[in-house]
């Protein structure tokens, strides 16, 4: 048996120093605003896991609501996620990732962040694909008031 799950995450942008990008500290100008790290690539990750095996969502386990989850650490949120999806008999084929942001360019930084995305759930990096599209300087993305990701990931019965 096989599934398919979708995630999606936004943040808004501000003055910083370092952007979080698939548990990776870029150095940039501008930051994820969020209630935990803001690491946009992470929460569609992990919302697409959880999808894909059917078992929530990351706003139900890790409620913004809840003190315990400001300033967390997206790759301990993914990793539980994994872990559960792991215990329901799921195994990861592949994932497949975007991130919508104008800068910084992504390209340079792909290696490190699939090798770390591929660290924290415990699987190959060939499994783990990223690639980035700007926002043509048009919208939130375009006028780096946001930055987003997508996920699309396979699962399959053990």
């Amino acid at each position: 048996m096989i599934r398919v799950g979708l995630g999606h995450d936004t943040h808004r942008l501000g003055p910083g120093t370092a952007l979080v990008l698939g548990g990776i500290a870029i150095p940039h100008d501008r930051m994820a605003l969020g209630h935990s790290d803001a690491d946009v690539l992470l929460h569609a990750i992990t919302d697409s896991l959880l999808g894909a095996a059917a078992l929530g969502d990351i706003g139900e386990i890790f409620p913004d609501t809840d003190p315990a989850n400001r300033g967390r650490d997206s790759a301990g949120m993914l990793r539980v996620a994994c872990d559960r999806v792991a215990e329901a008999g799921w195994r990861i084929v592949n994932l497949d990732c975007v991130i919508f942001a104008q800068r910084p360019k992504i390209l340079p930084h792909r290696a490190a962040i699939r090798s770390r995305v591929a660290a924290i759930l415990g699987i190959d990096v060939d499994r783990v694909w990223l690639k980035a599209k700007t926002g043509e300087k048009v919208g939130p993305i375009g006028e780096e008031l946001a930055i987003g990701a997508e996920c699309v990931v396979l699962i399959e019965r053990d």
